[in-house]
């Protein structure tokens, strides 16, 4: 069964941005802080980190097979110019197809019918391998609809002291997860992972 998961670098305080929707200049120092190389689908994106978080995005890019998107991430990167930087399918929710793109092609697939029916998308694109969830809108949507196995965060020693949260405005909370089921210390950021609960 394919495993669905979400991810995102985030403050000590919580935060994914900042009010304003920035603060990524602290939030995603720990991407080039380092000595070793982990080259992406982009030619311009070459990230540089410490050994352990190469190793962490290295077995993170193996066993993704396609993204879960939403179209405000999707416009604010403009589509990463045609093809993510993890060089997979992504699956764009959306109540409408993006002007000047086709429904589907090689790199993205425009789903207008529900959260449930881009996983189910995602899942026939990932394989065998894992579907990941990117953004805070979508991963709540996921987390809600009982679809997500798996909360990954790359924690920042930074306080934004106010901001985004990844989950915002969850409306099964409390929800507890199992964990860490993994625990990987770079160098500036702490890579964990978290189960969600059966029956979550």
């Amino acid at each position: 069964m394919t495993k669905v998961t979400t991810g995102a670098t985030m403050s000590l305080d919580g935060y994914i941005a900042d009010a304003s929707h920035g603060g990524f200049e602290y939030l995603f120092q720990w991407y080039t802080n380092g000595d070793v190389e982990t080259p992406t689908a982009n030619p311009d994106m070459t990230l540089r980190t410490s050994a352990a978080s190469a190793r962490h995005l290295r077995d993170l890019n193996g066993r993704t097979g396609a993204l879960v998107v939403g179209r405000r991430l999707f416009d604010m990167t403009n589509g990463w110019g045609g093809r993510h930087p993890m060089d997979v399918p992504v699956v764009v929710v959306t109540h409408s197809v993006p002007d000047g793109w086709a429904p589907e092609n090689d790199s993205f697939v425009f789903v207008t019918d529900g959260i449930e029916r881009a996983i189910d998308r995602a899942k026939a694109l990932a394989g065998d391998k894992e579907v990941g969830v990117n953004g805070g809108t979508i991963a709540t949507q996921v987390i809600q609809a009982g679809l997500l196995d798996e909360v990954h965060v790359d924690l920042v020693p930074v306080l934004l002291g106010e901001g985004i949260p990844l989950f915002a405005d969850l409306k099964i909370a409390p929800l507890q997860l199992d964990g860490p089921v993994s625990v990987v210390e770079g160098d500036g950021v702490t890579h964990l992972a978290y189960r969600v609960r059966a029956g979550a």
